[in-house]
């Protein structure tokens, strides 16, 4: 598995992120337990399913060697692949880079060039 994983966030809860230097998760995240990540690969169809269409969206690279093994797990989802969930807060140190999403006319998301 990669050790960089990938949190899409919306432009408010970065900026609080970022204040506060600790994230615990999105509404859905809260609700679920655990906050959501994708791969590289996985990250293209997360956007299509969750967020298209929608604008003001962070991309955040996240050190994934730095959480207990306990708290991040790599758990079956959407066609049995498997996908990182972590079981406790984020905090700040653990974003390598970070990037604005575009939104192209068609309704979906540019990914930065250097994950296309």
């Amino acid at each position: 598995m990669s050790d960089i994983i990938y949190k899409i966030i919306r432009q408010p809860d970065w900026a609080a992120f970022q204040a506060d230097g600790v994230y615990h998760g999105s509404d859905v995240d809260l609700a679920d337990g655990f906050i959501h990540f994708s791969t590289r690969d996985q990250l293209a169809q997360t956007l299509a399913l969750h967020y298209a269409g929608q604008t003001g969206l962070i991309l955040l690279a996240v050190d994934s060697a730095v959480f207990d093994s306990q708290d991040l797990k790599w758990e079956e989802a959407r066609n049995g692949q498997l996908f990182p969930h972590l079981y406790a807060s984020m905090p700040i140190t653990s974003v390598r880079s970070h990037w604005p999403l575009k939104l192209q006319s068609d309704g979906t998301h540019q990914l930065p060039k250097s994950l296309s």
